[in-house]
């Protein structure tokens, strides 16, 4: 059953232009970091290698993907606020726990797409630009497993607003101050940046950035010593899945 529910939930996002929105997102994203990159080997020919290019797609994921997110999950959940759909899916004997789960499946989905482009794209520019270390496939995996666990968990709290709120103007304003706590998140203690879920795509990247007497140098971190956070993540994750799916449980229609 959940299988019927996850296809429909893809038929229904073929007018949504989801798709579309979200390669606009990721064009200009990857265009901004090719720039960037760009400018920051013409300064300086030895930034030309992957841990550099790794960790400023990881600063720009806080900023782009938060907002992303909020809008792919709101143009998901909303179609349920129109009309009786919620009647309708009662009717057929739809439950809303299954229903739930195929929303945040296909939210996921959506963005492990984007994910895997945003990987190849940047593979792609190591390779044309001749970066002298092989691509470091461990590197990327570790990277891409850093996006899915924070992606997961943003989509969990904007899929919870969304169904809780029938204006989504709420959850689109969630998504943008989660962009500014995502792009500036590092700037507060860790103490406090912990509970931002959306400064985890900074804090599971596996290349970490220091700044001193006005150079930045990278190092990289290994997966053992992201356990614990990435852990952290899973569990606000599925905490903010349980919360939401009870909820809409108890909504009334």
């Amino acid at each position: 059953m959940n299988v019927t529910v996850i296809q429909l939930e893809y038929f229904k996002l073929r007018r949504k232009r989801l798709f579309l929105i979200s390669t606009g997102f990721l064009l200009v994203e990857i265009l901004w970091l090719f720039l960037n990159m760009n400018q920051s080997i013409m300064r300086n020919p030895d930034q030309a290698r992957w841990e550099p290019l790794i960790a400023t797609i990881s600063s720009m994921n806080g900023l782009f993907l938060p907002l992303l997110i909020a809008i792919s999950v709101s143009r998901i959940c909303d179609m349920e606020h129109k009309g009786n759909t919620w009647k309708l899916l009662l009717t057929l004997s739809v439950k809303r726990s299954r229903l739930y789960f195929a929303k945040f499946f296909v939210a996921n989905g959506v963005m492990f797409t984007i994910a895997v482009l945003q990987m190849i794209a940047m593979i792609v520019y190591g390779i044309l630009k001749d970066f002298a270390d092989p691509v470091p496939v461990n590197v990327f995996m570790q990277f891409l497993i850093g996006i899915l666990l924070t992606n997961a968990a943003i989509i969990a709290l904007q899929q919870w607003v969304s169904f809780a709120l029938k204006n989504q103007a709420f959850a689109l304003a969630l998504g943008m101050i989660g962009s500014f706590l995502g792009m500036t998140g590092g700037l507060f203690p860790f103490s406090i940046r912990r509970f931002f879920i959306w400064s985890y795509y900074n804090e599971l990247s596996p290349v970490a950035q220091h700044f001193s007497h006005d150079q930045i140098t990278y190092s990289l971190t290994n997966l053992p010593e992201l356990l614990p956070l990435m852990g952290t993540v899973f569990i606000f994750a599925v905490s903010l899945y349980i919360i939401g799916s009870f909820s809409i449980r108890k909504k009334e229609v």
